[in-house]
């Protein structure tokens, strides 16, 4: 092993060492297989797939000619989705396809569906039939169902079995799962009676029928169901793995608590990457491409900052009057958007959790006003006395105060009606809640303060 991974410390994230990177990127590009294959050799599957990020596709597609084909397989599987399709292109077709082949389920539809629509026609093409009709049902699921998270893999048993047949055909039945943690007990219909765990295999007596010690009450999830609920059962009920059933309540296939982590993951970074309206995929794709998409968020940013203008713009009389007013202007402004992000946050959080319902949506509401209202009451006081102690106008004051009271209020209402009214009208919350918010807060901090600044100080 190379003497670079040899130094790594046991905490040390191996992705994150500056030398093992640049080494990599040495050797793949002069195509030295000696020293990169000493180099990788002893590297896990899943931080090999890491490090080739940080190679270009024509120096990853020579990095993973050298492996062997376990290797090869692993690595694929652990590929990140947005440099699949970049990576597949560059590499021979029928090494590809054996791969997807031993992949289970789960990892060769995730990696199918991350190729562009031609790269997955023309490989589904290539791979065996039966294999294709397989990965072609996962596929025919909505893009953030539990059908495409679930492995075909799975083992069930009649529920007459006893334990010594089940253990039997475990040990002498080749084509099974090289993990699974729980067997499913289905009727001569193929629909799930209950499950045993494997635990409790082993524990019980051989002459004892899994039909007495099989669990009757076992959550199962439909194919059609969204990834992000099913995460939410996962968390609810600390499972391991649970069957996938379809909408005949046939058993079908299963989601392991790995798939789970990698969803709550996805989601949580899809969230905060849609409210700053960038993707994850920015990281590996061409300047032109990321330019494209970010110019569609601030655009739309740059419209919500003229409507702001206009706002300001109604009172440029009363601005050239007092200066003061716009030295304090953005003061306004911005407590008012940070009170509303802090509010968009809470709220986004608890509709993708499904922790916001209707039944304590009243509540929820209510508990945001009040403190809207009362930090309100309390950064009024503070700028109050600062714009005493600064510019000692003692009417300039009130005019602040009053106008933080009224900005806060509204971060706070808005805050929580635009990503609920959202999520009601099945638009993503996070998505668009942030720009609205931030425009919201604005155009009322700046039409309450100056507002009142033109009513009371100039007339």
């Amino acid at each position: 092993m190379s003497e670079v991974i040899n130094n790594v410390s046991k905490n040390e994230n191996i992705t994150f060492n500056n030398e093992l990177i640049n080494e990599l990127i040495l050797h793949s590009g002069n195509r030295n297989s000696e020293k990169l294959n000493k180099l990788i050799e002893d590297l896990h599957p899943a931080d090999l797939a890491d490090l080739l990020t940080f190679l270009n596709s024509e120096q990853r597609s020579y990095t993973l000619s050298i492996l062997d084909e376990e290797a090869y397989t692993d690595v694929l599987a652990e590929l990140d989705d947005t440099i699949i399709d970049e990576t597949i292109q560059k590499l021979e077709d029928k090494k590809v396809v054996r791969s997807i082949s031993e992949m289970e389920t789960d990892d060769a539809v995730n990696l199918i569906e991350s190729l562009e629509p031609e790269a997955q026609k023309k490989l589904l093409d290539q791979v065996p039939t039966a294999e294709r009709e397989i990965f072609e049902e996962s596929l025919n699921y909505p893009e953030d169902s539990a059908g495409r998270r679930m492995q075909k893999e799975f083992v069930s048993m009649p529920a007459f079995w006893t334990v010594g047949q089940a253990i039997d055909y475990l040990r002498e039945e080749s084509d099974l799962p090289d993990d699974f943690f729980e067997i499913f007990i289905v009727d001569p219909l193929n629909k799930p009676l209950g499950s045993v765990s494997v635990s409790k295999v082993l524990r019980s007596a051989r002459k004892t029928q899994l039909n007495d010690i099989l669990d009757d009450s076992p959550k199962f999830i439909k194919a059609s169901m969204d990834q992000e609920e099913a995460a939410l059962l996962f968390e609810q009920y600390s499972l391991v793995s649970a069957g996938v059933v379809d909408d005949q309540d046939r058993l079908i296939g299963r989601i392991t608590a790995d798939d789970i982590v990698w969803v709550l993951q996805e989601e949580a970074e899809e969230d905060i990457l849609r409210l700053g309206g960038v993707s994850e995929t920015e990281m590996n794709q061409s300047i032109v491409k990321s330019t494209k998409k970010r110019f569609i968020w601030l655009f739309l940013n740059l419209l919500t900052a003229i409507l702001a203008s206009v706002v300001i713009s109604f009172f440029d009389a009363s601005i050239e009057k007092m200066v003061a007013l716009a030295i304090l202007m953005p003061i306004v402004a911005s407590m008012g958007g940070n009170a509303g992000t802090q509010t968009l946050t809470l709220t986004v959080r608890s509709l993708a959790t499904k922790e916001l319902v209707d039944t304590n949506r009243r509540k929820v509401f209510i508990k945001e006003i009040s403190i809207s209202i009362l930090n309100g009451f309390i950064f009024a006081v503070l700028t109050s006395l600062a714009t005493i102690l600064w510019f000692n106008d003692s009417s300039l004051a009130l005019i602040v105060g009053a106008a933080m009271i009224i900005n806060i209020f509204s971060a706070g209402l808005f805050g929580f009606l635009i990503p609920y009214s959202l999520n009601y009208f099945k638009i993503d919350p996070a998505l668009a809640s942030s720009v609205f918010v931030t425009t919201v807060t604005d155009v009322f901090g700046f039409l309450s303060f100056l507002g009142l600044a033109s009513l009371f100080l100039f007339n």
